[in-house]
């Protein structure tokens, strides 16, 4: 069973490669991630070479999922519910909590603009490009779990999944870390989501 334990000290990188939906999606980018904390801070490193990039979206709690887009689903306790942290190849971020597809409650800008991103291709507008490599580096704030009361990342029980899509690129993917069981894309799926347990 897959499982991510979150310590802190920056570990070795981690692939986002379950490919699936292969016969109708099969293409597979070269994506992988690195996870820590340091109890204020969830950090994550994202790398990725892909065939296309695009960064249309240009405003945060945008249609992230269009672009070359890479993903953090998390959910801190049992209730069903879940934030989805979707973040494009030039940082722009959208942010839900959520039981399911439907009934998100979005974040405020002010919880957004504590999320810190780096993006290695800057943050404005990108057209569609071809054969790039990019990398995003964020750091996530307990406090962004905003319908939470959280003091600390440590010690939390958690669960959720790592994705990387991109519904509007001439090659869509759909790729997850953990496996999802359904017969269309389908981040949406709390049920396959894997423990991530922070130290």
């Amino acid at each position: 069973m897959h499982r991510l334990i979150v310590t802190k000290s920056k570990g070795d990188p981690l692939k986002v490669a379950c490919c699936n939906w292969n016969s109708e999606y099969p293409y597979v980018p070269e994506v992988e991630f690195t996870l820590w904390h340091d109890g204020a801070f969830l950090y994550i490193e994202f790398s990725v070479a892909e065939r296309y990039t695009l960064g249309a979206v240009d405003c945060d709690n945008g249609p992230c999922w269009t672009d070359s887009c890479v993903e953090l689903f998390i959910a801190p306790d049992d209730s069903g519910y879940y934030y989805n942290f979707e973040f494009t190849c030039t940082g722009k971020l959208l942010l839900g909590y959520r039981p399911g597809r439907e009934g998100a409650e979005i974040a405020p800008l002010s919880v957004i603009e504590s999320v810190k991103r780096m993006p290695s291709l800057g943050t404005k507008r990108i057209g569609l490009t071809e054969n790039c490599n990019w990398d995003l580096r964020v750091a996530i704030p307990v406090t962004a779990l905003f319908k939470h009361n959280l003091k600390s990342w440590s010690g939390l029980c958690a669960k959720g999944n790592i994705y990387k899509c991109g519904n509007n690129l001439p090659e869509r993917h759909f790729l997850s870390y953990a496996p999802i069981d359904t017969p269309k894309p389908d981040f949406h799926r709390p049920e396959y989501f894997i423990p991530i347990d922070f130290d």
